[in-house]
């Protein structure tokens, strides 16, 4: 006994461990900030580069001319969406420094490209035939671009973009700083390049941040619907809960164990979703994301997901319907909850802690799997209740209890249909789009979800509601009193039989849950 109990607390402080350990991780948290930490350039034909982000962005709602000012950039830039460079560093080696004249301009340059993901063929030789990125010498002599710089080749609808920002090192010097800011005019997804087409260079690293803007504010594109989305389902919440409140309110004796659980649940759902609408508000108007608000609108939303679960798992058990309690399975089912918190926990952490650039694709398909493996196994888990469930009333001719359970067998099965269907569209999205050029319509993929997790609480909420008449789906040990509510006449011997059947079908279930 003392030996689990030892296991018990270690794995308490295990679990405690990792979410400290992520928690620190992600001490600063910014929004639309993409931070380089001494990072290197990556070789690709003739040129060095470096993916400095991507982000959908609006276009401005006021074109007036403004300065590149980055101390004037609030004032200035108040309805304009815009990327800006802070102080982005970049750093060459020793022995390329030391090959260049103290006295010399321009010893070497670097060149930030920003464009649209549709204009992607017209950055490097593909329009002219080559396969190069920089200019070399045969095609700066034909007279189609200028030597050791990027091909470039101008939109014509659109003057200017591709842009090209150039900064160049001076002299012997081992760092070049830049801070420009770039207006944005036109909607679209929009990608950064730093590159690099002097082989002198190599090695040169990069440091510093970028932050981009949208005219509403700094939530990126993708972000932006999301904000109002969490307002509405606040909404949505608090008119489920009151109306919840109301009928357990007004059938207060009549209540049961389960009514807790999914009071629980309304609420969880309440102050996650307005938790969130006040995260993505405060990150879209200050720019950055407080971790303290990001990491309690994480929390309550793993929670909920695993109450949830949790709540369709003993209703599907027939808990307080068929069976007084869950025996020997209530250790399996906290310990399965307790697990799905932990893996969905530690993925949420990773998806909003972290940096708003690219989010690693090993990191996430091993945070991925795990959550995926245990939906799997709730929703094996949860159906093969269901069934024994069902088993379990027709048996015993409880009508409006086997009539209720198949109502929610159905609600059941088409939110797993749909998700199914809704899986298979979310991998035809992705596959479909790499490059993201349908970033507007890609908060509807997380809102799904939420949707989908709203509807089946509405209808456990409607099956299950507190009445004056608990008996059609409340336990009950008697069987007259469920007799009376199927409205099956028994009389004499008939009504003695069916009594000695009910008693010893509890009786049979009792056992049944001590074995468990």
């Amino acid at each position: 006994m003392e030996q689990r109990e030892f296991h018990k607390r270690g794995r308490i402080r295990i679990t405690m461990f990792v979410l400290v350990v992520l928690f620190l991780w992600f001490s600063n948290v910014d929004a639309s900030i993409h931070e380089y930490r001494m990072e290197a350039f990556s070789p690709k034909s003739n040129a060095f580069f470096f993916h400095g982000g991507s982000e959908g962005l609006y276009a401005s709602k006021l074109h007036e001319p403004t300065t590149v000012s980055s101390s004037e950039t609030k004032q200035s830039f108040k309805g304009k969406s815009f990327i800006s460079f802070d102080s982005v560093t970049f750093v060459r080696t020793k022995e390329s420094a030391k090959k260049q004249n103290e006295m010399q301009q321009n010893t070497g340059l670097v060149e930030a490209i920003i464009l649209e993901v549709k204009d992607r063929e017209r950055i490097g030789g593909s329009f002219l035939g080559s396969d190069v990125i920089c200019c070399n010498k045969q095609l700066s002599d034909q007279g189609s671009c200028k030597l050791g710089e990027v091909i470039i080749h101008n939109n014509p609808d659109n003057p200017g973009w591709p842009k090209r920002i150039k900064t160049f090192f001076q002299g012997n010097d081992e760092k070049v700083k830049m801070d420009e800011m770039v207006e944005i005019n036109s909607t679209g997804m929009y990608y950064l390049y730093f590159m690099i087409c002097d082989p002198q260079l190599k090695g040169t690293l990069i440091q510093g941040r970028t932050v981009w803007k949208n005219p509403n504010g700094y939530l990126p594109g993708k972000m932006a619907p999301l904000m109002t989305f969490f307002g509405l389902m606040s909404l949505a919440y608090l008119v489920l809960g009151l109306g919840w409140f109301l009928r357990f309110v007004q059938f207060w004796k009549d209540i049961i164990h389960l009514h807790y659980h999914i009071t629980l649940v309304i609420a969880l759902g309440m102050c996650e979703m307005a938790v969130w609408y006040f995260e993505y508000s405060n990150f879209n108007s200050t720019g950055s994301r407080p971790m303290g608000i990001t990491l309690w609108a994480v929390t309550f939303g793993s929670v909920k997901k695993t109450l949830s679960r949790l709540l369709l798992l003993v209703v599907s058990m027939g808990f307080g319907v068929v069976r007084p309690t869950l025996g020997g399975l209530t250790s399996k089912v906290l310990l399965l909850g307790l697990i799905y918190f932990i893996a969905t926990e530690a993925l949420e952490l990773v998806e909003h802690l972290g940096n708003i650039n690219d989010f690693s694709g090993k990191t996430k398909l091993f945070l991925v799997l795990p959550v995926a493996f245990l939906d799997a196994c709730f929703i094996l888990w949860i159906f093969s209740s269901l069934s024994k469930t069902l088993e379990k009333l027709q048996m015993r001719r409880n009508l409006a209890k086997l009539e209720l359970y198949r109502k929610f067998t159905n609600a059941l099965a088409v939110s797993v249909l749909l998700s199914i269907a809704w899986i298979g569209f979310e991998l035809y999205f992705n596959a479909t789009d790499p490059l993201s050029e349908l970033w507007q319509i890609a908060w509807i993929i997380p809102a799904f979800w939420n949707v989908l997790t709203y509807s089946l609480l509405v209808v456990i909420c409607v099956l299950w509601a507190p009445s004056r008449n608990p008996t059609r789906y409340a336990y009950m040990e008697e069987m007259g009193e469920e007799s009376d509510e199927e409205g099956i006449a028994l009389t004499g011997n008939g009504e003695d039989m069916a009594m000695k059947l009910e008693r010893q079908a509890i009786g049979d279930d009792l056992e049944e849950d001590k074995r468990e």
